[in-house]
């Protein structure tokens, strides 16, 4: 009989408190916030469901929450195409293996402020590199700290070039893990190039698909510093995400409750349309 031992959890243990004290206790003591006011002093007042209620409600959140999917949905269909086709494109054998490989995952060691201010000094539309080309080489009209639509498109190219390696990277691990032997039966049965990116090399693929775009939706759908270092959620609101009005809301207007409250329902959407990502693309594996 093959016995347990149970020693081995003393090895877990200081994960699991560590986990506690970055998580768990900030998440109670968020919890505690959502149901209650305070005026300070340490004196609570209880709210019930209220803050959840006023957030629900609000047009400020249905519009920053809109902002925010949108976002996030942009991201999705460029990077994981994108990021298939760079990947598809690298060679699988050679010297220059390492090199791209390198320079794939140069944009990522990269922190995220300080890319947030390469792109606004990089962009700005009289001294930065990109908005002085715009302007003045190709005369289009540039110039995010006042067009919307500049803005936007400024805050997607610069989340492409920071996180489109990490799908590059994920899809190459999963093209190189295919046999050779897969490749030579679909060239003696003539297969054209296309069919052997959609019967071989893209099921092989799904597994770390899956968690790319999972990644993805995730890393997009909770961004912040990028973005405000960048624009600050300007011009005017355009570019403020639901992660910029939550920090406005508990550090610019120091209303603790409806930020906790907030806090909670972006946590359950994050979670909820996570799960429903991962059903869907291993809806297949499970039947």
């Amino acid at each position: 009989m093959k016995t347990e031992n149970q020693k081995a959890w003393f090895f877990v243990l200081p994960v699991l408190l560590l986990v506690a004290f970055n998580a768990l206790i900030p998440m109670m003591t968020v919890v505690n916030y959502s149901f209650q006011e305070t005026f300070g002093d340490n004196v609570f007042f209880w709210q019930g469901v209220d803050w959840f209620e006023q957030i629900l409600r609000s047009d400020r959140f249905h519009a920053a929450l809109g902002r925010q999917f949108m976002f996030t949905a942009l991201i999705l269909v460029i990077e994981v195409p994108l990021g298939i086709a760079i990947a598809l494109s690298m060679p699988r054998k050679g010297f220059w293996v390492p090199v791209c490989l390198v320079l794939m995952a140069l944009p990522m060691l990269i922190p995220w402020n300080v890319v947030g201010a390469m792109w606004n000094i990089f962009t700005l539309p009289d001294i930065g590199l990109l908005g002085y080309f715009l302007n003045h080489v190709l005369g289009i009209n540039y110039d995010m700290t006042q067009d919307p639509l500049a803005a936007w498109v400024t805050i997607i190219t610069m989340d492409v070039w920071h996180w489109t390696s990490l799908v590059v990277l994920l899809s190459y691990a999963g093209l190189v893990s295919i046999p050779d032997a897969y490749y030579q039966a679909a060239k003696i049965d003539g297969a054209s190039n296309w069919s052997v990116f959609r019967f071989i090399q893209l099921p092989k693929m799904k597994t770390v698909l899956t968690i790319a775009i999972l990644l993805r939706f995730m890393d997009s759908f909770n961004i912040y510093t990028e973005p405000f270092v960048l624009t600050g959620g300007g011009p005017g609101n355009s570019t403020t995400l639901l992660s910029i009005d939550l920090v406005k809301i508990a550090l610019g207007q120091f209303d603790l409750g409806p930020a906790a409250a907030m806090s909670l329902i972006y946590f359950a959407i994050t979670l909820l349309v996570s799960w429903l990502f991962y059903t869907l693309m291993t809806k297949d594996d499970l039947n």
